[in-house]
């Protein structure tokens, strides 16, 4: 049996403290050994689930430890890129938080860079290792719902007062759109193979983040040309939801993205003469998941779900939105 895949974490986020540190974990073939914290006190929640973790107080001594094969950056927005490069450089797998770069173009260089070194280097794009949307992908390629004619996505939640927040600060690369689009966008880039062939965006934005959007168009693929909408807020209360409309049929899904935090993973089917099911994912962890596939690609070879080349194209369809979009004024 292999070794396992020995993990460091760049950054002590509250996210990979409650969720991907211990995904880490938790996860068969992989050990998390290591923490990067620019506070020792930040390691403490890590700590209470991974006893005997190194917890170093300088990024670089970590990535320069002999002792880690792969790296999780679960840094601010604007600093991804930068240290994925440096775990690079210092021979590390890297595992970076989406939206794993600020445009589009950013991202060639890490293709040529996990291609010269051979290392694996992915997005922490976590949804498509739940076998929900593998199964949605599934059922929209059988032809079940026949030709997809529409579809509806929204992602929200409300963060007004935690000001100091990273996605409430642009200079961090804040917003929602880059926190929570990826998943409104890339879901359906994902489920049914089709890219944006054109769109327009109305947003709202405070402090310079956009905090409300609506991003309307068109999208392509092989199935054919559907019209898209989508709807992303840091302003509202909490909502999830996608539903791809058929002409033989709709395909929903209530908990699209938090599976398992914001509710139980379903996809229900509903046709024509009325026929309807709900195929359930009570115990899925999707994050285990994601980690399981990763150290696979690493030791076996097996394809990686979400390679860079897919984050690329939703990273160019994040750029589109932001090039064709309009201000309205913020809601007084």
């Amino acid at each position: 049996m292999a070794e396992p895949l020995r993990w460091g974490i760049l950054g002590a986020a509250n996210f990979a403290a409650n969720h991907m540190g211990p995904a880490i974990h938790a996860a068969h073939g992989n050990s998390l050994v290591a923490l990067a914290t620019s506070h020792a006190s930040k390691a403490a929640p890590f700590e209470a689930f991974c006893p005997g973790l190194d917890v170093f107080l300088d990024y670089d001594a970590m990535l320069e430890w002999d002792a880690i094969d792969a790296v999780y950056i679960p840094l601010p927005n604007h600093l991804h890129v930068e240290w994925a490069k440096k775990a690079i450089a210092a021979g590390k797998h890297v595992l970076t938080e989406k939206p794993i770069a600020m445009v589009a173009s950013e991202i060639d260089e890490l293709i040529a860079l996990r291609d010269s070194t051979g290392l694996m280097v992915a997005e922490a794009f976590m949804i498509v290792h739940h076998p929900q949307w593998q199964r949605v992908r599934e059922i929209i390629a059988s032809g079940e719902i026949g030709r997809v004619a529409h579809v509806d996505t929204a992602f929200s939640y409300d963060n007004h007062e935690d000001i100091d927040n990273i996605r409430n600060r642009p200079e961090t690369g804040g917003g929602g759109i880059r926190d929570i689009g990826v998943y409104t966008y890339s879901s359906v880039r994902f489920a049914t193979g089709a890219e944006p062939v054109a769109l327009s965006a109305r947003l709202r934005r405070e402090n310079g983040v956009d905090t409300w959007a609506q991003v309307v168009g068109e999208m392509e693929g092989a199935g054919g040309r559907f019209t898209y909408s989508a709807m992303t807020s840091m302003r509202l209360s909490p909502r999830q939801e996608v539903v791809f409309q058929g002409d033989l049929g709709t395909l929903t899904l209530r908990a699209p993205f938090n599976a398992g935090v914001f509710g139980e993973a379903q996809v229900e089917v509903r046709g024509l003469d009325g026929a309807y099911r709900v195929e359930r994912w009570p115990t899925e962890n999707q994050y285990v998941r994601q980690v399981e596939n990763f150290a696979r690609s690493v030791r076996e070879g097996v394809a990686y779900p979400c390679p860079l080349e897919f984050s690329k194209g939703t990273q160019a369809m994040i750029d589109m939105v932001f090039a064709n979009a309009s201000e309205i004024a913020s809601r007084d």
